[in-house]
């Protein structure tokens, strides 16, 4: 699944690590999230929506042609 994830921990100017503290995860998962090798948990979509006080659907974007592949 894509995302802005990068994007947004970037602006904020956190590293892997301190967003994955912040989230209570690995830096191993941020990495896969990253580079969209793994799709979150709903849990924590939620979880970083709040963080960055957006929609989930504002950080991960669904395709309905990725749901195909």
């Amino acid at each position: 699944m894509k995302n802005r994830l990068e994007e947004m921990r970037n602006q904020m100017g956190w590293t892997q690590q301190e967003l994955a503290d912040q989230v209570e995860v690995s830096r191993q998962t941020i990495i896969s999230l990253e580079s969209g090798r793994y799709n979150p948990s709903i849990l924590l979509a939620f979880r970083l929506a709040r963080l960055f006080q957006v929609k989930i659907e504002d950080i991960f974007i669904y395709s309905e042609e990725e749901q195909h592949e």
